[in-house]
């Protein structure tokens, strides 16, 4: 038989309409986070509970500017126990800018063309009504911590560079990002963002081309030769799985010039840190191939300047680890049926395995994030909130 848990969904739903509604960019969460710490204060959180890191002033510019850092909420536990770690990230993508939350049926969609900010606000209003309701219930539970990260759509900057002590180094995580509750990630791959600066010589291209090196070329012929050899988009090598992509390539001045740089910059993805690495080593054999292989009249070549650093790390957890346990039996005390995942996206769980703390993710209803037809399942974001009360609550 299910076990009831006593969330109120009317608050519940309230919250995430509340917050949808609320525009908060990567690097401009600081109107979620003030939303969440009045709601949170309502609910009987004290102000000594609730304090920001400083991670903002330490992510690259690069990253864009970040006005704080990551909200942390430190519970006090109402019994002993080891302490539990739960997370979710407030900010959304630039689609979900003007975002006007409205109810259809069962679910929540974005009234117009914008996405909906379900990925993921659905998060935070689950670990709202969770608080809420562990304080307004009186239910028993360790001491918990609640980590709402910033910066996740852009480089996971607030799970990234948060600090295990400012956390209470916690035994257990649970990262809310998704759809179905009782769908448990418990491997995600990793990742390398790579850069290619692609350089050729200049010269006219409707008189002297010949006298020109065009970077544009080399840059073609490399991605090209990447392709062919079947490294491009998603690649099966034998029992080696992966992806690549080539997202930005810009450069050039003018049309009646030959292009004397290009910059292209890309990924690899995959759950072997060592194929990843072979993925991004063949994108950048073949720039060093097309370089050389581009000439002009005195026989001169192109050149590159190629750079890589990992993104993020790939992790798998045990089906038998006590995180996953746990999360399977929160699940089948509701009536859930679960299942295990394995993705091949990042998620800010990632960075949180990295640390040593194994961290499973579910999700709170969230459906087609980044498009314009984003929705949230009511039902499934009720779940998920009875789900993060019993994960918090279980002996």
């Amino acid at each position: 038989m299910p076990v009831p848990v006593p969330i109120d969904e009317a608050r519940a739903l309230s919250h995430l309409t509340d917050l949808l509604a609320i525009e908060g960019l990567s690097g401009r969460e600081k109107p979620v986070a003030e939303a969440v710490r009045a709601k949170l204060t309502r609910a009987g959180c004290k102000s000594r509970w609730m304090r920001h890191d400083r991670v903002h002033e330490r992510i690259p510019s690069r990253a864009g500017r970040f006005e704080s850092g990551n909200l942390i909420v430190d519970l006090p536990g109402s019994r002993r126990g080891a302490r539990l770690l739960f997370m979710g990230h407030m900010d959304t993508v630039p689609l979900c800018r003007g975002a006007v939350p409205v109810r259809r049926g069962r679910r929540i969609v974005a009234r117009g063309k914008t996405g909906l900010g379900g990925d993921n606000r659905t998060a935070v209003a689950c670990l709202v009504t969770m608080i809420e309701t562990l304080l307004g219930c009186g239910l028993a539970h360790p001491p918990i911590t609640v980590l709402f990260t910033v910066g996740e759509e852009v480089g996971l900057w607030g799970a990234r560079l948060v600090k295990l002590t400012d956390l209470g180094r916690p035994k257990l995580g649970f990262n809310v990002d998704g759809g179905a509750p009782a769908e448990f990630v418990i491997a995600a791959v990793g990742a390398e963002r790579w850069q290619a600066h692609v350089n050729g010589i200049s010269a006219h291209a409707g008189v002297h081309p010949d006298r020109g090196i065009s970077a544009a070329l080399i840059a073609s012929r490399a991605i090209t030769d990447v392709a062919n050899r079947g490294y491009f988009g998603r690649i099966v090598k034998g029992k080696r799985r992966g992806t690549s992509n080539v997202g930005i390539i810009s450069g050039g001045e003018a049309t009646n010039q030959v292009t004397d740089h290009v910059l292209v910059r890309g990924e690899s993805r995959g759950h072997d840190p060592r194929f990843v690495r072979t993925i991004t080593e063949t994108y950048r054999r073949a720039f060093e191939r097309a370089a050389k292989s581009v000439r002009n009249h005195q026989k001169k070549s192109g050149s590159i300047r190629f750079e890589a650093a990992t993104d993020y790390a790939p992790f798998r957890i045990s089906p038998s680890a006590p995180v996953v346990e746990r999360a399977v039996a929160g699940a089948h005390a509701l009536g859930l049926e679960h299942e295990l995942l394995t993705i091949d996206g990042g998620l800010d769980a990632n960075y949180l395995n990295a640390k040593g703390v194994p961290t499973i993710t579910f999700g709170a209803g969230q459906h087609s994030p980044h498009t314009v037809e984003e929705y949230v399942n009511i039902d499934e974001f009720l779940d998920g909130c009875r789900l993060a009360v019993a994960l918090a609550t279980m002996s």
